[in-house]
This record gives C-alpha cells, structure tokens and sequence, in this order.
C-alpha cells in the first residue's frame, strides 16, 4: 500500500487550502513552550513540513471548473 495519492484541484480549491496552511503555519509559530533542543527540533520538522506542502501545492497544475469563466 502506498502513501501517495492523486487528486486534482480547481483554483478557489487550491487557495482554500493554502489559506488553512498560512493558518497552521502561524498555529506553529505562534505556540508558546520552552525552547528546548527537542521543542526546537520538532517544530522546524513541522514548519519544514508545511513549507513542503505549500510549494507542491503552488506547483499543481489547476483545472478550470465547467463552465466558469475568465
């Protein structure tokens, strides 16, 4: 079994959902905990994980929703 899979968004799709990334990328940044080597760690292990996502998703190509126009 695989862990990747496929799927194809429209444009408003895509925004939505690097809206809720901004979102959880500031959740992350924003949480407030000792700065110890782990908590550190951790959370760049996140923020790298978040900034990974967003740059797949910029990189989607985007389909056009029937009948919508430019």
């Amino acid at each position: 079994m695989s862990d990747m899979f496929a799927f194809e968004v429209n444009k408003e799709q895509r925004d939505v959902l690097l809206q809720g990334l901004r979102y959880v990328r500031s959740s992350i940044m924003l949480n407030v905990e000792d700065p110890t080597p782990e908590y550190v760690a951790e959370r760049n292990s996140r923020l790298q994980a978040v900034a990974a996502l967003t740059n797949l998703l910029n990189g989607l190509p985007v389909i056009e929703a029937v009948g919508a126009s430019n």
